[in-house]
């Protein structure tokens, strides 16, 4: 695989995940990767929430920015038309009772079962769980974005997570920058490889089992 600078890699699998997406839906982005999906969504009947109370999230240039108005992440947005607001509350009422239909979250590992750990790392501070927890309990469907490895070379798709798991569900589809897996019947199955990846470059960098 050619080597890519970390932006690229980020938007190589944000733009994957966004082909993925079918409306009518309304899809909460996580932070990190999820939020740049947004950027190649085209679909006008495709509706963003951020649980911090939003639907109809968009993007917003600089000079209309409204430092009163930010996702979940503490990042600027915008308003679509017929956008409306509610209290936290409310938003988790909405995650909880299964009226978000795609939640893409960031992953720090997952197993080979499809479980992640995306919320703590071990011997660090923890800034705050976030929503993750509730959306992977509410939410009809979950996809995960995430790079391959981890610095020093190792692997993010375990047999089994290291860091504190988020939540016993698993997920249902995983994206990196070297392939797209699905999460069927709690097994990984290899469904793509990224443009420029072969399969032996896979199982050399994924200790989980899969399915190809």
């Amino acid at each position: 695989m050619t080597t890519m600078s970390k932006t690229d890699m980020q938007h190589l699998i944000a733009k994957r995940v966004a082909a993925e997406l079918e409306g009518p839906c309304v899809v909460n982005l996580g932070i990190g990767i999820p939020t740049l999906v947004a950027e190649y969504m085209n679909a006008a009947d495709i509706y963003m929430h951020t649980e911090n109370g939003l639907l109809g999230v968009t993007d917003v240039e600089e000079v209309d920015i409204d430092p009163n108005l930010v996702n979940a992440g503490k990042l600027p947005v915008g308003e679509a038309i017929g956008a409306s607001y509610f209290n936290s509350s409310d938003s988790f009422a909405m995650i909880r009772g299964g009226h978000v239909d795609v939640a893409i979250l960031g992953a720090l590992q997952v197993d080979q079962t499809g479980v992640i750990a995306n919320w703590a790392v071990p011997g660090k501070n923890i800034m705050g769980v976030g929503g993750a927890m509730d959306l992977l309990v509410g939410a009809k469907k979950v996809f995960v974005t995430m790079s391959h490895t981890s610095k020093d070379g190792s692997s993010k798709l375990l047999k089994k997570c290291i860091y504190p798991i988020t939540s016993t569900r698993s997920v249902d589809m995983i994206f990196t920058e070297l392939a797209v897996f699905e999460v069927v019947d709690k097994q990984l199955r290899l469904v793509e490889l990224m443009p420029g990846v072969t399969i032996e470059e896979v199982k050399a960098k994924t200790e989980a089992d899969f399915l190809s």
